[in-house]
């Protein structure tokens, strides 16, 4: 299993497992292949994230993810690192390539 590095308040690692996927399912009442990754609300979205972080942080929560992603990302830059993530649970050699714009 793989971790996918995220850089949030601290560097925090992406795990996306059976025990990852299960909860994304259970939370979200879904199966995780039949949910559009192009078309998540906010909320699917830290729910994801969360799936994927808790195993390292027991205390973290949908709602927390919202607010360290408010604060530490942003939401384009932080879905890449969900589909990046997921692609390499899955030995999906597709990734995404966010070019940061300097204004």
């Amino acid at each position: 299993m793989s971790y996918y590095p995220i850089e949030l308040d601290k560097t925090r690692n992406l795990k996306y497992g059976m025990r990852a996927i299960d909860r994304v399912e259970k939370k979200l009442k879904i199966k995780i292949s039949q949910m559009d990754f192009n078309n998540l609300s906010m909320e699917e979205t830290a729910v994801v994230i969360w799936a994927g972080l808790v195993h390292e942080d027991k205390n973290l929560t949908p709602e927390r993810i919202m607010d360290l992603v408010d604060e530490y990302s942003n939401i384009t830059k932080i879905g890449d690192d969900i589909t990046n993530a997921i692609n390499e649970a899955f030995g999906i050699n597709e990734s995404v390539v966010v070019e940061e714009k300097n204004e």
